[in-house]
C-alpha cells in the first residue's frame, strides 16, 4: 500500500471492493445459471432471482475457507475460493478502514487476478462448477451417529 492523494485513495478503495463485486456476482450468477438454467424463455425468471439471491456473502466466504472441502474441486476452483476470500477481505478492509492506501499497480494486479480467476472457474467442467456452487448454497448435513439395533 502507498500513499495518494484524497480521490486516488478513494478511486483505489472502490476498485478493490469492486474486485470482490465482481466475483460475487459471477459466483451468483453461475449458480442462477447452473442450476435453473440461463435466462430465456423456458426459464422461470422468479427461480432464477431466488437462487441468484440466495448466495450470502458470509456462507461463502466461511465455505470457501474449508480446504478439506474445496480441494475436492479442480484446482481452478480452489484458486478462485480462495482468492474469493482473499477479496472479500480486502473488500472488508477498503469500504471500513478510512487510513487505508492502495498501491495502484496492485489493484491493477488483483483486477487481473480476478479476471483470470472468473475464466478459469467458467472453463471448467458445468458438473464441478454446479456441485462447487451447490455447496457455497447449501448447507452442510450434520451426519447423526448410527445407531445399532439388536
Amino acid at each position: 500500500m502507498a500513499a495518494d492523494d484524497g480521490g486516488d485513495r478513494a478511486a483505489l478503495g472502490r476498485a478493490v471492493s469492486a474486485t470482490y463485486y465482481a466475483m460475487f456476482h459471477h459466483l451468483a450468477r453461475s449458480a442462477a445459471d447452473l442450476l435453473i438454467g440461463t435466462r430465456g424463455p423456458d426459464t422461470s425468471n422468479p427461480a432464477w432471482r431466488q437462487v441468484y439471491r440466495a448466495l450470502e456473502h458470509g456462507a461463502v466466504w466461511n465455505a470457501c475457507r474449508h480446504r478439506e472441502i474445496v480441494r475436492r474441486f479442480p484446482r481452478a476452483v480452489q484458486d478462485y475460493a480462495q482468492l474469493f476470500v482473499d477479496r472479500q477481505d480486502d473488500r472488508v478492509i477498503a469500504d471500513y478502514d478510512p487510513d487505508v492506501r492502495f498501491d495502484p499497480s496492485r489493484v491493477r494486479a488483483d483486477i487481473d487476478t480476478v479476471t483470470l480467476a472468473i475464466e478459469g472457474f467458467d472453463s471448467e467442467s458445468e458438473r464441478d462448477r454446479r456441485a462447487f456452487c451447490v455447496y457455497i448454497l447449501l448447507k452442510q448435513p450434520r451426519l447423526r451417529p448410527t445407531v445399532k439395533t439388536g
